[in-house]
């Protein structure tokens, strides 16, 4: 059996009392120098990064500073104006500033509170909403906050931005901004196109001019404290912004306000979608007024119908019906297969190769000279004059016309229109051509080739930039329109007595009073039953310069030309005359009428 343990007590020592057991003693020495290697690490680890930072890894250290402090601000350039041919500002850029502010330091307002019993944001919000016309509340709450920067308001006038930023509010400040506007409201919106609100070019001249419009933007650059202040002895530069170039148009403001007032009423008053009105210089090439209906102001854009954003006188095509026979009569004079001494037996319909031709009315037979058949507009002479030419001469002459081609006008969005190969003149379509059907046209094609005309056969291409405008005043043009010898001077000369003759100078709806007045009338159907109603003219006839072309669209019901589109030619061409300082005309050449009029 195991024996148990017993705990034994010291006896005390014999007469004295009990021992107590002794505590072991520490070593402090062994302390201390332990405390003290800990020292000397942490001074030597403190010492050596303190001597790279100061000194080894000073720049690098100091160059992130500054980048933390550094601000860079762009300083937008100011886009160039476009003006009209008389130097009249259509579009211009004006100087805002978008108003922004540092919430966190707003808090520090008070040295110029007007209210002595409120300060911080309170303080500022009660002095700063009169300037923007806020109310109190709302003025607050724009200011309250820890957001570091919040747009306030934007693209306000400079007096607004002067009157924010005098009232010195801890952490409100401004940027510089341009903001486009077109001063003429709607007057020749749809040439100049908008802008968005990044000043990014949209349409129009402002797309299509961009480069010479929009310039480049500057910067500055530099130091700030914490409260947002430019430091005066910190980093500083500043790139200044070159601003864009003054482009100048052909157009005159006033010609291109009466277009458009002139081509609305039209189309108001025959119920039309639509209508265009064009003011062609045939020697220059420059387009005065190219005007439609609807249109919009650029202001405004964004609440427009996207439909009328465009220009349809460039963009939307038709086939130009009775004024496409003038293309035919001067091919035939030009390759002597008819003169003007020819005379025609005209039914009122006639078949070709088994494809029957009309004339737009029921009339008996008819014995008529080449003027007459023009008067007259009939079909079926025109069809008679083409068959003496080759399909594919005709072609050529259709295309030296400027049909089935883009004029080139500096816009976008331009169609070329439709003009097929003679070899695929099939059937009635090698016939239609001969009368203004089976291809299409754009409203400016059309009145530039029928300017050839009025230029001694030259045809000259549209344009509407006379230039760019330096700083000195002048104009540099940006090149010459394209010009084409379409016909001969004698063939053209003919063609404009003919075309003298098909408008009488005193009962005429395209009569313009003192002046000779050579024009043709259009009208035709367009593929979902509607009609196109057009005037083409010029005067004076005797030395013809200005062509004025008039086009109604989407007419639901046939209105000729000379009924819905004439009275307005005579009225634009009236103004224009006027505008343009044209004298009158001594004599009406109404004597052609006789010698090659209807017999």
């Amino acid at each position: 059996m195991a024996r148990s343990r017993t705990t034994r007590t010291r006896r005390p020592a014999r007469g004295g009392a009990p021992r107590v057991p002794r505590a072991r003693v520490g070593a402090p020495a062994v302390r201390h120098r332990l405390l003290l290697c800990m020292i000397m690490v942490a001074v030597l680890t403190l010492s050596g990064r303190l001597i790279w930072v100061q000194g080894l890894d000073a720049s690098a250290r100091a160059q992130e500073a500054v980048e933390q402090r550094t601000v860079t601000r762009t300083i937008p350039a100011l886009r160039g104006d476009i003006l009209d041919r008389n130097g009249t500002a259509l579009a211009s850029s004006v100087q805002r500033y978008d108003l922004w502010v540092d919430q966190r330091q707003v808090d520090e307002y008070l040295k110029n509170s007007t209210s002595a019993d409120v300060k911080g944001v309170e303080a500022a919000a009660r002095d700063l909403a009169p300037v923007f016309g806020w109310t109190v509340e709302e003025t607050e709450e724009a200011l309250t906050g820890d957001k570091g920067f919040k747009y306030l308001v934007k693209n306000v006038e400079p007096k607004v931005r002067d009157a924010a930023l005098a009232l010195k509010i801890p952490g409100v400040g401004s940027d510089a901004v341009a903001d486009r506007i077109y001063p003429a409201g709607s007057v020749g919106g749809n040439v100049l196109g908008f802008v968005g609100g990044e000043g990014t070019a949209l349409a129009g001249v402002e797309l299509s001019f961009d480069e010479e419009l929009s310039g480049a933007d500057g910067s500055t650059t530099y130091e700030r404290g914490a409260a947002g202040q430019i430091i005066p002895t910190g980093k500083q530069e500043t790139t200044a912004a070159v601003d864009g170039q003054d482009v100048v148009l052909t157009l005159d403001r006033d010609l291109q306000w009466k277009s458009q007032q002139v081509i609305a009423a039209a189309v108001e008053q025959w119920g039309a979608e639509g209508g265009s009105a064009i003011t062609y210089n045939a020697r220059t090439g420059e387009v005065l007024a190219l005007a439609e209906y609807p249109t919009y102001d650029p202001n405004d854009f964004a609440n427009t119908d996207p439909e009328d954003l465009g220009n349809r006188s460039i963009s939307n095509v038709f086939e130009p019906g009775s004024t496409g026979k003038l293309f035919t009569v001067a091919a035939a004079l030009e390759e002597g297969t008819v003169s003007v001494d020819d005379q025609f037996e005209i039914p009122y319909e006639m078949y070709f190769d088994g494809h029957r031709i009309k004339d737009s009315h029921v009339h008996p037979d008819q014995q008529l000279t080449l003027a007459g058949v023009l008067k007259n507009s009939s079909n079926v002479g025109t069809v008679q004059i083409s068959e003496e030419l080759d399909p594919e001469v005709r072609y050529d002459y259709l295309r030296a016309f400027g049909i089935g081609q883009p004029t080139g006008i500096e816009l976008p969005g331009e169609s070329a229109g439709v003009l097929h190969p003679a070899e695929d003149w099939n059937g009635r379509t090698r016939y239609t051509t001969s009368f203004g059907q089976g291809y299409s046209v754009n409203a400016l094609q059309i009145v530039a080739a029928i300017g050839t005309f009025a230029n001694d056969g030259v045809r000259v291409q549209p344009t509407l930039i006379a230039g760019v405008q330096e700083a000195d005043g002048t104009i540099s043009p940006l090149g010459e329109p394209e010009q084409t010898r379409v016909i001969s001077s004698e063939t053209a000369a003919t063609m404009l007595q003919l075309m003298d003759n098909d408008v009488d100078d005193e009962t005429s709806g395209a009569a313009v009073t003192g002046y000779a007045v050579a024009g043709k009338t259009g009208t035709a159907q367009t593929a979902d039953g509607q009609y196109t109603a057009s005037f083409i003219g010029f005067a004076p006839a005797d030395d013809p310069e200005i062509v004025t072309g008039v086009f109604i669209f989407g007419l639901d019901t046939f209105i000729s030309g000379g009924r819905a589109a004439a009275p307005a030619f005579s009225e634009l061409t009236t103004y224009t005359l006027q505008n343009q300082g044209i004298a009158p005309t001594g004599v009406p050449g109404r004597e052609l009428e006789n010698e090659w009029g209807q017999e």
